[in-house]
């Protein structure tokens, strides 16, 4: 047997994946991308998936056109549980919590996401989703990690993302250091792996063998840094979500660096009894967000967040007969962080001309990865450049 593979064995293996820790290190081997374009000052983007599709029509809810009523005459949101966004449009009440940086003009709506050939699978679709596909396939990696791979001074980073809740499907790449952990603090008592250069000539072999060292050396810097840290435990509310929320702030204030996290919280698959489950998961949501906002601002670090939904799908327009909602299209999401100009941004679908009970989308989801992308990141060009859309313009500011 190779010595090299002697140097990396079993036991060594098991350590890098034990207590949820894992990198790309199993993925695809090839060398991680130099740097192509700039690295900027610090920012970041935390990603919440939606897990089951969030119904957008009971989360913003389009109070000047009456037909909404007749669509839901049960589930619909009554007047006196909305929180009014402009005279058109308001905020599920149970999303209260996020009306403070509504107010302080922190966060975008975006009206209408989706893309052609909208697909109804739950895995399908969020495959699509986080790798920047469309209804006649998904991607081969994740929407986002070839162009943050390419930044300059990548180098600096500890991981260019990490995952605190949900699969790693958005992350996937075959290179770069992307990473999931279920707790922050497990870094502080991780020991080194302490595996050595071995001269080979399995070529696939040597390339695992640099990958490991290089996860290896990710988890020992960011173990540092949480070793040394004074921080406390921050007191964010919000069911799983927020402690998803307390990790992430715990690794920011100990100088933790990485461009993307991403987190989940899952249930909205709501076909049934959708009032009270909908609700109690915006609440969480909007607790969560606000809870980390409030914590960023206090470290200086909220101007340099974005944070971004996703979901697979919307729900229909129609209720359906167990007061619920069933699998849709589009939907609308939200971006809220100290440099977003807050605001309604695209077109409302129009619940007038329904296809099949669906409301048509009215942006492709992939301009808003461009957005974020090319105007948060500024990377430019980028994956999705040829997806610009100027109704986004401004909304994230430079």
């Amino acid at each position: 047997m190779d010595t090299a593979w002697m140097a990396l064995n079993r036991r060594k293996l098991l350590r890098m994946t034990a207590g949820g820790l894992m990198g790309s290190l199993f993925l695809p081997l090839v060398p991680i991308r130099l740097a192509s374009a700039a690295v900027r000052t610090g920012r970041r983007l935390i990603l919440i998936e939606l897990s089951g599709a969030n119904d957008g029509l009971n989360t913003i809810i389009p109070t000047a056109d009456g037909i909404y009523q007749e669509l839901r005459p049960t589930i619909g949101i009554e007047t006196q549980r909305r929180a009014e966004l402009s005279s058109e449009f308001a905020l599920n009440a149970a999303m209260k919590d996020m009306m403070t940086g509504w107010s302080k003009g922190e966060m975008a709506v975006v009206h209408g996401l989706g893309y052609p050939g909208a697909n109804r699978s739950h895995f399908k679709s969020i495959a699509i989703w986080e790798t920047g596909g469309d209804g006649s396939q998904s991607g081969r990696q994740g929407w986002l990690t070839e162009d943050i791979e390419g930044l300059h001074g990548a180098e600096t980073l500890d991981a260019h993302g990490i995952s605190l809740g949900g699969g790693m499907g958005v992350f996937t790449s075959p290179g770069g250091m992307w990473m999931t952990m279920t707790s922050a603090r497990q870094f502080q008592n991780i020991e080194p792996l302490g595996i050595k250069a071995v001269s080979t000539q399995n070529e696939a072999l040597s390339l695992l063998m640099d990958r490991a060292r290089t996860l290896d050396g990710a988890m020992q810097s960011i173990a540092g840094k949480m070793s040394r840290s004074r921080s406390s435990r921050y007191n964010i509310r919000g069911g799983k979500l927020a402690e998803q929320m307390n990790h992430i702030a715990s690794l920011i204030d100990a100088g933790v660096k990485a461009p993307v996290f991403k987190t989940l919280i899952g249930g909205f698959d709501t076909h049934e009894n959708q009032s009270w489950r909908h609700r109690n998961l915006l609440e969480d949501l909007s607790r969560s967000i606000s809870g980390l906002r409030t914590a960023l601002i206090r470290m200086g670090e909220w101007d340099n967040t974005l944070i971004m939904t996703y979901s697979e799908f919307g729900r229909r327009a129609y209720e359906n007969e167990s007061d619920g909602t069933d699998h849709g299209t589009a939907a609308p999401h939200f971006l809220c962080g100290g440099s977003v100009s807050g605001g309604l941004y695209g077109d409302h679908p129009d619940l007038h001309n329904l296809v099949d009970g669906d409301m048509e989308f009215t942006m492709d989801y992939r301009s808003l990865y461009q957005a974020v992308l090319g105007d948060w990141f500024e990377i430019t060009p980028n994956r999705f450049s040829n997806f610009a859309d100027e109704r986004l313009t401004g909304m994230l500011r430079a």
